[in-house]
């Protein structure tokens, strides 16, 4: 009998055991969701299509906050010769000058056959006026008589966060049509086709082209170290 208790009262104390971890596990959760929910973060960009990818790719408990919202009008330099140059400008601006953790970006276009042009220069390919079709109508003059027109997109982010810094880099691989197709997306999407679609970016769905995008990845991979950290 005494040993029949005795057994019980251990199965009583395993059991609250078990329920405190419980409780102490959904106690750091709520902690963690409200850390994160607290985070704002500036998203540098002037890029109201980029913004707006964006947005559907970070989660609800992150405070996303764009230029605009933090009183931000300036039309930040990008000078720097590559694209972790110029992302981490934009960031800079924005830490120095605002005080909030901050990440911003840069594409670039780099064709093969082109020696990796556009690159850095994407945006203003054919001019300072960064015109889309100014720019893919020089870009297909230029491939005119290019066998290959292999080329993929690159996105680095540049992340300020608490004195740290950190870049996250992604890249899709596809190629250049030989005309502009869809009516989606921006920048060069028109003529960019990935590998393992018969569709440009600009004729996916914005959910489907977030899904494989260079920005896509680079965005996760944000996503994913904030997280981490929280």
């Amino acid at each position: 009998m005494q040993k029949l208790k005795r057994q019980e009262t251990a199965v009583l104390l395993t059991s609250y055991e078990q329920n405190d971890k419980c409780l102490k596990l959904l106690l750091l959760k709520q902690l963690i969701n409200v850390t994160l929910f607290a985070m704002k973060i500036v998203f540098a960009t002037n890029n109201q299509n980029k913004l707006d990818e964006v947005k559907l790719l970070i989660p609800q408990h992150i405070n996303l906050l764009s230029l605009q919202d933090i009183g931000c009008n300036a039309d930040i330099e990008e000078s720097a010769t590559t694209l972790e140059g110029n992302a981490q400008l934009k960031a800079d601006y924005v830490t120095t000058n605002f005080g909030y953790p901050c990440f911003a970006d840069d594409t670039g276009l780099l064709v093969a056959s082109l020696n990796g042009e556009p690159g850095v220069l994407s945006a203003r390919y054919a001019g300072e006026q960064k015109s889309s079709n100014d720019n893919m109508d020089k870009l297909l003059t230029a491939l005119k008589d290019k066998k290959s027109r292999a080329a993929r997109f690159k996105t680095v982010i540049a992340l300020n966060l608490e004195d740290q810094r950190k870049f996250f880099t992604g890249i899709v691989e596809g190629e250049i049509i030989h005309s502009k197709k869809g009516t989606k997306g921006f920048g060069y999407d028109p003529i960019f086709r990935p590998n393992g679609y018969n569709k440009t970016f600009a004729e996916l769905s914005l959910q489907i082209k977030n899904s494989i995008s260079h920005r896509g990845q680079a965005i996760k991979q944000l996503i994913d170290y904030l997280e981490s950290i929280s």
